[in-house]
């Protein structure tokens, strides 16, 4: 980070700093997504938020952390979708079949057809980013959902030594096999009885083996 940027800013400055750094991030997800990675340039990044390439530079190191940064901004909003899924629907006391089910049907409907879960997905598919993923993602659903497992499991709610592995059979079953037939299909919404029925009976075969 620049001394300029770094330095102590009036709220006003401050603002319009973060404006900047979000148009920068606006553009810059836009290119990736149309032109790649290796195609766009941070002269374009920068033409298009209307700021100098100084500027860019001012707020980001190079184009590889831009890119890293547009990945980790798409990722945060797909993790506070799960994340409110986990709170609002697994909840104590709550029949455990209609809760996984509730869960999985809000992640299928509301994160997967986001537009931030379909940027993640395009801009982690580019070999680029792969070997740098772990930098962009931090807080993986999968890992709080391994957290609420373990919690069912000392709850009595499920058997299971091994939380990590029922929440991986969890998404197989339910997400997992939601988003592949997502993928088959090019209307979402026409598929959505389809997509609810493998939710409910991945639930049924998840609870069938870890209860």
């Amino acid at each position: 980070m620049s001394r300029g940027i770094a330095a102590v800013q009036t709220p006003g400055r401050r603002r319009r700093s973060e404006g900047k750094k979000a148009a920068i991030l606006e553009a810059a997800e836009a290119l990736f997504l149309a032109e790649g990675y290796e195609r766009t340039s941070v002269d374009a990044i920068a033409a298009r938020a209307q700021v100098s390439k100084r500027t860019v530079y001012d707020h980001f190191t190079d184009k590889a952390t831009i890119f890293l940064r547009v990945i980790e901004r798409a990722h945060d909003a797909v993790v506070g979708t799960v994340r409110a899924a986990l709170e609002e629907e697994l909840t104590q006391g709550r029949d455990l079949r209609e809760a996984l089910t509730a869960f999985g049907q809000r992640v299928v409907t509301e994160a997967f057809p986001s537009s931030a879960y379909v940027t993640y997905r395009r801009l982690t598919s580019q070999r680029w980013a792969v070997p740098r993923l772990a930098e962009a993602t931090r807080e993986r659903p999968e890992r709080m959902l391994e957290e609420r497992f373990a919690a069912l499991a000392a709850a009595g709610e499920i058997r299971t030594a091994d939380p990590g592995l029922a929440a991986r059979h969890f998404t197989a079953l339910t997400v997992g096999l939601a988003l592949d037939a997502l993928d088959a299909r090019e209307d979402a919404e026409a598929g959505k009885p389809e997509i609810l029925t493998i939710i409910a009976e991945g639930v049924d075969a998840f609870l069938r083996a870890y209860r």
